[in-house]
Order: C-alpha cells, then structure tokens, then sequence
C-alpha cells in the first residue's frame, strides 16, 4: 500500500511538469481540458453532469452546499445555460464561507489537485460569474447566487428571504454535521418528486445520525443511496 501514494504524487508532479511546460496559451490549455484534467476529476465532472440531466425536467433551482473552487457551481450553471438557456426560473445558489487560503504566506507546497487559492474565492468565483453572464442568453437575469458566511446562519436566513425557493437538486458537500444538518432542514421539505439530494464523499462525513433522519424526512423506510459505477464518491437519492 505504499507504494500506491508516491506512485500517486510522481503522476502529478509529472502532469504539473506537462501543463507548465506546454507552451500553449492558457486560454487553450482550458478549451483542450481533456488533455490535461487527471481521470479522478474528470470523473467527478461526468458524475455531475448524469445528476444535471436527471433534473433538467424537475422544476427548482439547484442549491449547491460547500461551493469551494465553485467547479461544481460553474458546471451546473454551464449546462443549464447549454440545455434550457432561456429557463430564467432555474438559479444555481452556493452557499459557503469562502475564505482565503493562506499556503502562499506559509509556503506551503499544494498537490495538483489541491486547491491552492491565494485570493479571496468569492471575488474570484464572482468574476468568473460575470464573464459566464456576458456569454449567455438574457445574461441580464442572474443564474448563479453566491451566499457568503457560516451556513449555520445564513440559510435560514436565505429561506426567510426566499420563501418561493424550489429545490430541484441539493448537492451536500460541507463535510461536516451541522450546516448539513441545517441544509436538510432547510431545504428538503422544497424538493419536489423527482428532485435530488446528492452526497460528495458522505462515506468520510461523520453524518451516522443525519442519514436516518434524512430518511425519516423523505417518508421512506430507508434511504436509496445509489451511485455511478465511475464515480463512487459521489451518491444520490431521488425524492418519490
């Protein structure tokens, strides 16, 4: 089993090492992403994309909890403008902290993979929410919502605010028991039949006592987690 991480952290270094080294514009390099995304992320992405298309014909917005870089984020609002550009009713809300990583003070060496951010994420999360606007249909209508804080407040908060919100899909990736307490209680009475609860990495959460309860929620038995064949991270239930 060792042998298995310093495996893992040559092939990084080595894929570091090609990305750097092709002299290629960054703008290409991003267009051509197949080229160089390593096949865990990329298939994270795919597992994404199946749990998008199994909503597309569910009304609501989709509620994003723990938007961290926002790749989860951006890619849910790229489809829904690809696939329904003119839904002006469906948003894509991320809920986190957003602070800033500090590796750069502390020097510390980030995996490629790891997120590596020296600036705030939201502003920079913000920018990219700005260009993806000017490059859409009715790009005047916002589609993705950023709430800034500690989820514990500012969800309840949000509900107050938004007492219309319907969740078509919500994506839990907190990692940890009580904002996702929170969110279940927010948000899971706003999923309709047909909506999604999806889990990234519930299998190293400590949520014993959360799945139950999610399952008591829903008025089942037991909740169906199910999962894709190339993605086991990531699972999912859909509300009957």
């Amino acid at each position: 089993m060792s042998k298995i991480p310093g495996k893992e952290d040559r092939y990084y270094q080595e894929l570091k090492a090609f990305i750097h080294g092709n002299e290629a514009e960054c703008w290409k390099k991003v267009f051509n992403f197949p080229k160089y995304v390593d096949r865990i992320h990329l298939a994270k992405f795919m597992a994404r994309y199946e749990l998008f298309r199994k909503i597309l014909n569910v009304h609501g917005s989709i509620v994003e909890c723990g938007v961290w870089n926002a790749r989860g984020t951006m890619s849910f609002a790229q489809w829904c403008s690809i696939f329904e550009p003119y839904n002006h009713t469906r948003k894509v809300i991320g809920f986190d902290t957003f602070p800033v990583d500090k590796s750069k003070k502390t020097k510390k060496k980030h995996k490629l993979g790891e997120s590596g951010l020296t600036q705030d994420s939201f502003e920079e999360i913000s920018k990219a929410i700005e260009l993806f606007d000017s490059n859409r249909p009715i790009g005047h209508i916002p589609k993705v919502e950023l709430v800034k804080g500690d989820a514990v407040k500012t969800i309840p908060i949000y509900i107050k605010d938004n007492r219309h919100l319907i969740v078509s899909m919500l994506y839990l990736d907190f990692g940890a028991v009580e904002p996702t307490r929170v969110a279940l209680d927010n948000f899971l009475t706003r999923v309709p039949k047909g909506g999604i609860i999806a889990f990234d990495n519930i299998g190293s959460w400590k949520l014993t006592d959360n799945v139950p309860s999610l399952a008591k929620k829903l008025g089942i038995p037991s909740l169906k987690l199910q999962k894709f064949d190339f993605e086991p991270a990531i699972s999912y239930a859909v509300v009957e």
